[in-house]
């Protein structure tokens, strides 16, 4: 994991790891190797052996964005390693505090237009996903705001409970105890599906921002050289396990979207596309190799 410890992505990394376990009776153990932007961890993967005893759960940070975003990358994700399985997509909600008087995409924008100054707003970092997610929104819709990074989603939920931020986009699973308790107000998720515990949320693209589509997409990659056999076990076993009924429930609890992984061989061709389309959102943000 290329990510600290007890965030939503680390449970589910170790939800996985004890399915494998008990499916291939071997111990799977989830060992976090955060910093940089998941550089760190991402490199040391690269640089493992190749025999299938070390597998990573990634997103588009890891395999994507960070190839625009950084000045200097170690390894080269398109290149350095084998795809197993895209497991989930992760949409983010846009949120505002409950002093803010909108309640939809279309009174948001008209809102954030008649400011005298730009609002500021909040996000989980700079280069983040949710950033990202902001800045498109930014330049699909004209408005302007000032951003505000902090260090993860927490931080800046407080910030936004508290009214000192009006508005970010932040994941679903630490958004819905607030909302259910009317802390904070949803406008729209970020991906063209509606969310199964929110069915009632509109995307971002049915409410007037037709282009709109903007998720953290979350894939299992092993190093380049691992042998085909393996890759295509691992992938058959992580398929049957995001079946199951446990993992669908989970799924529909922490609002992470379904996939239909394609197999090992077109994820490939999947990073590289993703490599270009999102490095277009960074440097329209004017982001490239700013970290």
């Amino acid at each position: 994991m290329p990510y600290a410890a007890g965030g939503g992505l680390d449970v589910f990394a170790r939800q996985l790891a004890q399915k494998l376990t008990e499916r291939l009776g071997q111990t799977f153990v989830v060992e976090n190797r955060p910093g940089s932007g998941t550089v760190i961890g991402s490199h040391y993967v690269t640089k493992a052996a190749p025999d299938g005893y070390t597998l990573m759960l990634g997103t588009s940070s890891s395999f994507a964005i960070n190839v625009t975003l950084r000045k200097n990358m170690p390894y080269d994700p398109a290149k350095d390693f084998a795809p197993i399985i895209h497991v989930s997509d992760a949409p983010f909600l846009l949120l505002v505090n409950s002093q803010v008087p909108v309640r939809s995409v279309a009174e948001w924008i008209n809102y954030v237009k008649a400011q005298p100054k730009p609002p500021s707003y909040a996000s989980a970092g700079p280069g983040s996903p949710q950033h990202l997610s902001m800045e498109l929104l930014k330049s699909l819709t004209g408005t302007k705001l000032t951003h505000v990074p902090y260090k993860g989603d927490a931080p800046a939920l407080n910030d936004l409970l508290a009214g000192h931020i009006p508005t970010q986009f932040a994941q679903p699973t630490p958004v819905l105890p607030l909302l259910h308790a009317g802390k904070v107000r949803a406008l729209a998720v970020s991906s063209t599906k509606r969310l199964p515990p929110l069915p009632d949320i509109a995307t971002i693209a049915e409410s007037g921002v037709p282009e709109f589509d903007f998720v953290s997409w979350q894939m299992i990659v092993a190093p380049a050289a691992t042998p085909k056999n393996i890759i295509n076990k691992l992938h058959r076993e992580f398929k049957a396990i995001l079946a199951t009924p446990e993992m669908k429930e989970e799924f529909a609890k922490t609002g992470r979207i379904e996939v239909d992984s394609p197999p090992p061989e077109k994820l490939q061709e999947f990073m590289r596309a993703e490599i270009v389309r999102l490095g277009k959102v960074v440097d329209a943000a004017g982001l490239a190799r700013s970290q």
